[in-house]
């Protein structure tokens, strides 16, 4: 990976985090919602977003949120960060923390 592509990467990650932490007045998107990864394709014009949400059950219901939400947060984030031209966002759930606590579960019995 290239240095302005991780510089763009982690730019993106802490700008999306900070958008969607001050609130989205969408009532779907509650509880603790974290990105956790943001996977940049080779052109800068796709960025997928992972993002983590607590509790687990909420899932699904803020990840629609974030989808109906992504125009508002693209230009946010864009008025955060300055790029010629910003990548069009996608989200996906990430589901490894879920997994990690389960084995960690099944590890202690």
């Amino acid at each position: 990976m290239s240095h302005r592509k991780e510089q763009i990467t982690s730019t993106l990650q802490r700008a999306v985090q900070t958008v969607i932490s001050r609130g989205l007045n969408d009532p779907r998107v509650r509880g603790l919602v974290s990105v956790t990864k943001v996977v940049l394709d080779d052109g800068l014009a796709e960025a997928t977003i992972f993002v983590s949400v607590m509790p687990a059950e909420r899932g699904e219901l803020t990840m629609h949120g974030l989808r109906a939400a992504t125009k508002r947060i693209r230009r946010d984030v864009g008025n955060v960060i300055r790029l010629r031209r910003m990548p069009r966002l996608s989200f996906r759930l990430d589901d490894s923390i879920k997994r990690q606590a389960e084995l960690e579960q099944s590890l202690k019995e």
